[in-house]
């Protein structure tokens, strides 16, 4: 009997059908038919593939006895809880490094498209008001100062990018000395303060959730800009868009939400943001790249060989 595999969500056709062609694969019915769904099926359920923004509940983890292995395809993994499932014999794994390029590549795509106002101009032109005279005039990138919080594969990869147009500094748990042209401060707020630009590229944590809020957001000021890349939890959502609404802050960017794919309505109305939908690692060579990652991962599993890229 082939390996029954539990998929939540949905992935685009080169990891699906890779799955399909190793393993017997289920999609997650939906919460009106879980628990009858579940009892038939739980006891044979030796895998999960889910994505990072998805994760998988503790509660679900519990009623999978056979679960061995949940392969995310994505490189976040604060949707699932690693202690719960590594005291279980449970592996997680994940798709690092094949996704830093197009994240760090997107995280600069957002800076010039916020700062040039880059989505306002094409509507200003598809809208034909060019015809009544030019745009507002939008701000200058270069010469900014840069602040990144998280140093990560992806931080260290946007920094190289920002470092070309002007000075960058990050805050971490700790100071990087492989980065010393840098510079580090250790205090986010004390970061947010002395940027122009602040990226968010941390993992999320029980102390970085929601580390972004209003002292943060008053510290970076209503000439400053926020972009976000990582993950929505570490952001007071609530926060930021009273700071944009007053224009405490000057706008941010934002690919990643608090409870995707719900944007509220009030962000969504706001002309100085920026939004797009989670996209940062939305490209075909990628997907396709962390496709095989995935399915590398559930194979070595399987034949009971070492696990690339396990994070339990």
């Amino acid at each position: 009997m082939r390996t029954l595999i539990l998929q939540l969500g949905r992935f685009l056709p080169a990891l699906e059908q890779g799955l399909a062609e190793r393993f017997l694969v289920h999609q997650w019915p939906g919460a009106e038919s879980a628990n009858s769904w579940l009892a038939e099926r739980a006891h044979a359920i030796r895998g999960i593939v889910t994505g990072a923004g998805l994760g998988v509940p503790n509660a679900t983890i519990e009623r999978l006895p056979a679960l061995g292995i949940i392969a995310i395809n994505g490189v976040g993994f604060d949707r699932v809880d690693l202690q719960f499932a590594a005291a279980r014999g449970i592996r997680v794994t994940n798709t690092p490094d094949v996704l830093t390029a197009d994240v760090a590549d997107f995280a600069l795509a957002l800076v010039l498209s916020l700062l040039r106002e880059l989505p306002a101009a094409d509507r200003y032109v598809r809208d034909g008001r060019w015809l009544a005279g030019p745009m507002p005039l939008g701000r200058k990138v270069s010469g900014r100062r840069f602040g990144i919080i998280g140093l990560g594969r992806i931080g260290r990869a946007i920094a190289a990018r920002l470092a070309v147009l002007g000075p960058v500094a990050y805050s971490a748990s700790a100071a990087n000395t492989d980065q010393p042209r840098y510079r580090f401060v250790a205090d986010p707020v004390q970061l947010a303060r002395d940027s122009d630009v602040l990226v968010l590229a941390a993992s999320v944590t029980a102390s970085s959730r929601r580390m972004v809020g209003r002292e943060l957001l008053d510290a970076l000021g209503p000439q400053g800009y926020l972009v976000n890349i990582s993950r929505g939890t570490l952001i007071d959502q609530a926060a930021l868009i009273a700071a944009l609404q007053e224009r405490r802050i000057a706008g941010a960017a934002l690919d990643v939400y608090d409870d995707e794919p719900n944007v509220p309505e009030a962000l969504r109305a706001l002309p100085n943001v920026v939004l797009t939908p989670h996209i940062g690692s939305a490209t075909h060579e990628t997907r396709d790249g962390m496709a095989r990652m995935v399915l590398a991962s559930l194979d070595a599993h399987f034949a009971g060989t070492p696990v690339p890229n396990a994070l339990t």
